[in-house]
């Protein structure tokens, strides 16, 4: 089924990865292609992405997130250092930021982690509306950040835990940004039904 692209709105999403040795090129960062990779799956919509590779420092962090936020985007999602070290200060320059914490968030976020390991409960992943953009903080592996977006499944395929992103589209509707449409097999999105768009054909 093709669909023409101009069916869907256009969307800019920020993504950020915050790592001291990776922005220095100590190794590759992995946090930016796997929120790529993950977005480009998931949504229908034609995304622009703004991205930025930058080190664990608060005052550099908030400044680019603030900066994502002028730039237009709906949607900013970052992923590294939201653990107890000391380098540790995402969660706390994305709150410097903030006109609304959505605790829901992070605590979805922990809950799909406690499947995996115990110490789940030491990341501190933050969620915020900044003006009319939503921004998460995601973990820092490729592979939980797919597991939080999505969600768990069991054998069947069954929604075991829902993932976060199912609520991303309705909350992004809310604050008066783009209608974002999700590929289902990857991560449907879940609206009361007076907000659903009725499908347009391509």
């Amino acid at each position: 089924m093709h669909m023409s692209e101009s069916s869907h709105d256009p969307v800019t999403i920020g993504i950020v990865s915050i790592s001291d040795r990776a922005s220095s090129g100590v190794y590759e960062d992995k946090g930016l292609p796997a929120l790529k990779d993950w977005l480009t799956r998931a949504l229908l919509n034609p995304i622009r992405f703004e991205s930025r590779l930058i080190p664990d420092d608060k005052e550099t962090i908030s400044q680019t997130l603030i900066a994502l936020v002028d730039a237009g985007c709906a949607l900013v999602l970052t992923t590294g250092g939201t653990g107890p070290a000391l380098r540790d200060v995402t969660p706390e320059a994305t709150l410097a930021v903030a006109d609304k914490e959505m605790p829901g968030f992070g605590e979805q976020m922990r809950r799909i982690g406690l499947e995996f390991v115990p110490t789940a409960i030491l990341s501190r992943q933050v969620a915020v509306i900044r003006k009319q953009t939503l921004i998460i903080n995601l973990p820092g592996q490729p592979k939980s950040i797919a597991e939080t977006l999505e969600g768990l499944r069991d054998d069947q395929g069954h929604s075991k835990v829902p993932g976060i992103f199912s609520a991303v589209p309705y909350c992004i509707d809310l604050i008066g940004g783009p209608y974002l449409e999700t590929v289902d097999p990857v991560c449907k999105a879940f609206r009361p039904k007076s907000a659903v768009r009725p499908q347009r054909s391509a």
